[in-house]
């Protein structure tokens, strides 16, 4: 697994001299025939609708490998209750590429409650159940019976966040790899562009993908023991982060080894010698004896058959699993699943920026494919004039999944890349009137900003940059971003340029003068932000800035609109019931939100996703931030759908329909001094409101986002996640999936930061 990779666009074309650039990638065989297609060489199955826009993982990853010379097709939204359906377009020369599209399934499906949704972002006219329960196994299986031996390719966010065994919310309990369950060849997480185009080139060449093993950014099931080559070494992962009771610290002149009596975790690994013989050697030499050793040992986590039924090494497992996710130093790590091991390559490396470009100045058609006519895909009504900069981000909040999947590296597009696309939507986007609704991504003010130190960089294992602290080796200069804002809105027919997406706000006070200058230019009435809670309970578990970064914010925001002469308004969400919260936390926080006269319209609830943080909190009640032990800090967990409902009602206190459990809920946690009619109370004691009540509350009533948003003539603002870009097997990829909601866009753009 090289260190130094090759570049994206590098590759000897694998083009014929009669292929040109499909209109569209084809949906059908009489698309095939016009395009003078006999076959496929790749097969993409996605469970989203097929927009040829680079928010969208299949247009994403299908142009990437056009771009290579090869013939791709899609496969949109199969119904799969028959094999058929998979046979539309014939065999792949190559693979199917399997993907449940740019949302988890089960997120898109369903409510933090576990009820069905109404709607789905990514389907013709918002039509839920369009896409089965856990896609990427049954689209697997589907294709795996049409054509019997054909490879199989699974990746995006679903396969991505799913690649070893983890807590799923939904059935409530540990599931194991969904390499197994699918059957496929071969899994590629993250952005894997490389390991796609990679893949590719050498299947087509011949060789099988039974052999390809070298990849980063893939995972795939291996006989126990197998190593990739001899010298390879293995280290359990309880020697790495030691779970169970936990030992003082030995004397370093002690000769003898000490039995640790009391460990109550069964599986840890044994004591190694307390002796060695250490050669004295130089920083540099030591560094790279250090990385050599690393980069061939494999970090055995604790099986699928014990992390399933233990909850302390669950936890451990979780903490290992994201302590290495830094591609500069991350080592493989194996996990047996029965009698066979699920072998994960370290993380792919970050694109660097021109290929960044490359990737998002391809030809797409950026409309939906015609096939839908006329029908409204909202997902694509959000972004279609939107422009994303970069991804990744180095926020690390336990709740999200971007930085998991995308990295905590910030990958960015030049400047005139960027400004290009602005002008191809100004060209060519039908119904463009001048806005550019959002310019952004995962988080809108990372654009550019890094490390200061590439050593460090590489050998840091921290889970955040900016938690508890903004670290001292970040650059936080915003002046590259205020330069791209600045250049953007010169471009002629540019009336507006706005910025929609997650802001991290504790970051932006760093710089003034791009506060400023977001204010002053590119909110267009109202700002939307995360400071998620209030307490520092909640906060600490969620790895996020306390409220002064907040209050400081909020100064500066208000100072520049007034500056400029504007009517603007910041817009807080909310997370109820997140692991570590207590009931007199929420209480606080809705005595907050009362005191700074918010009325929220819209709140949500802590959906545990996918390999994140706080599930693990969630369904361990242990905290991995720091070591996991049996006696170590229990967590704080709601789990019960009464207490989440009153965990989600102190939100929207205001609401008449969440009075009665409030009432009762304020009377259990002794606080009935807070009901009644006066300005210092919460709730009303009326068992029923009064028209008369109803009418004082909504003359009291702060404007909340939905009246503000039609002021401003914007669209619904929604608390939900953005949803991580998911090309297939390219991450094969607002919250990233925080994956509590749909996504406000189609790509990363919105989170909440």
């Amino acid at each position: 697994m090289s260190a130094q990779p090759k570049n994206l666009f590098s590759y000897t074309s694998q083009r014929r001299r009669d292929l040109k650039p499909a209109p569209f990638l084809p949906m059908s065989r009489a698309e095939m025939d016009k395009l003078g297609w006999d076959s496929c060489d790749v097969i993409l199955v996605t469970g989203d609708a097929y927009i040829d826009h680079p928010s969208f993982g299949m247009a994403l990853v299908g142009r990437l490998l056009e771009s290579q010379g090869f013939r791709v097709g899609i496969i949109s939204q199969p119904d799969w209750l028959s094999a058929e359906p998979f046979r539309a377009l014939g065999k792949p020369n190559l693979y199917f590429g399997i993907t449940a599209g740019n949302m988890d399934s089960m997120v898109n499906r369903y409510t933090s409650d576990r009820k069905i949704r109404s709607d789905d972002a990514y389907t013709p006219h918002g039509e839920p159940n369009k896409r089965p329960d856990r896609a990427v196994t049954v689209y697997a299986q589907r294709a795996r019976e049409a054509y019997p031996g054909v490879n199989i390719v699974i990746g995006s966010i679903e396969a991505s966040l799913r690649r070893i065994a983890h807590y799923d919310y939904w059935s409530d309990k540990v599931r194991r790899s969904v390499l197994p369950d699918s059957k496929a060849d071969i899994l590629i997480f993250g952005n894997a562009e490389r390991a796609l185009v990679d893949l590719t080139h050498r299947v087509a060449a011949g060789e099988p993908i039974s052999s390809i093993r070298d990849l980063r950014g893939t995972a795939f099931m291996v006989p126990p023991g197998w190593k990739p080559t001899p010298e390879w070494t293995e280290a359990n992962s309880t020697r790495v982060d030691t779970p169970g009771k936990v030992e003082p610290h030995p004397d370093p002149y002690e000769m003898k080894m000490k039995d640790p009596e009391g460990c109550k975790t069964e599986n840890a690994a044994p004591p190694e010698p307390a002796v060695k013989v250490i050669k004295i050697m130089s920083r540099e030499e030591r560094r790279q004896a250090e990385r050599e050793v690393r980069n061939k040992t494999v970090v055995r986590l604790p099986a699928y058959e014990v992390v399933k039924d233990d909850p302390v090494l669950y936890a451990h497992a979780s903490r290992v699993f994201h302590l290495e996710s830094n591609p500069g130093n991350a080592r493989a790590m194996v996990q047996a699943h029965g009698e066979r091991d699920v072998w994960l390559n370290p993380p792919p490396l970050p694109l660097a920026m021109d290929e960044m470009d490359g990737v998002y100045d391809m030809n797409y058609a950026r409309a939906p494919h015609p096939s839908y006519g006329k029908a409204r895909i909202p997902a694509w009504e959000m972004i279609r004039f939107s422009v994303n900069i970069m991804r990744g981000c180095f926020g690390g909040c336990t709740f999200c999944s971007i930085t998991e999947h995308e990295g905590r590296i910030i990958q960015s597009r030049s400047e005139p890349s960027i400004l290009r696309e602005i002008e191809l939507i100004r060209d060519k986007v039908k119904g463009f009137t001048g806005t550019i609704s959002d310019l952004g991504g995962p988080t809108a003010n990372m654009y550019r900003l890094a490390c200061k130190d590439k050593r460090i960089e590489e050998s840091c294992r921290r889970l955040s940059c900016v938690y508890p602290s903004i670290c001292s080796n970040l650059g936080t200069d915003h002046s590259k971003l205020i330069q791209l804002y600045r250049k953007a809105r010169a471009i002629p027919g540019i009336k507006k340029i706005l910025v929609s997406s997650g802001l991290r706000y504790d970051l932006a006070v760093r710089s003034p003068e791009y506060v400023k200058e977001l204010v002053s230019h590119h909110v267009g009435g109202l700002l939307k932000i995360a400071p998620e809670h209030s307490e520092e309970g909640p906060l600490s578990k969620m790895m996020k800035p306390g409220m002064g970064a907040y209050d400081k914010f909020k100064e500066l925001f208000e100072k520049y609109s007034k500056e400029a002469g504007k009517e603007q308004y910041l817009i807080p969400y909310f997370i109820a019931a997140h692991p570590g919260t207590t009931d007199e936390d929420m209480l606080n926080l809705a005595l907050w939100l009362k005191k700074n006269n918010f009325r929220l319209d819209q709140v949500q609830t802590f959906m545990p996703t996918p390999m994140a943080l706080a599930t693990t909190m969630y369904h361990t009640r242990k905290n991995p931030l720091r070591k996991v032990t049996e006696e170590s800090e229990a967590v704080e967990t709601v789990r019960t759908g009464k207490i989440r409902k009153l965990h989600k009602a102190f939100l929207r206190y205001h609401d008449p329909e969440n009075w009665e459990i409030l009432r009762e809920g304020l009377q259990r946690m002794g606080r009935s001094d807070l009901i009644g009619s006066g300005e210092h109370h919460l709730v009303p004691r009326h068992a029923a409101p009064s028209r008369a009540i109803i009418a004082a509350e909504h003359r009291r009533e702060t404007p909340g986002p939905n009246q503000l948003a039609k002021k401003f003539g914007q669209n619904k603002p929604r608390p939900g996640a953005a949803v991580v870009r998911t090309p297939v097997a390219r991450n094969a990829g607002n919250r990233g999936t925080n994956t509590t909601r749909p996504a406000r866009t189609a790509s990363t753009r919105g989170g909440r930061k």
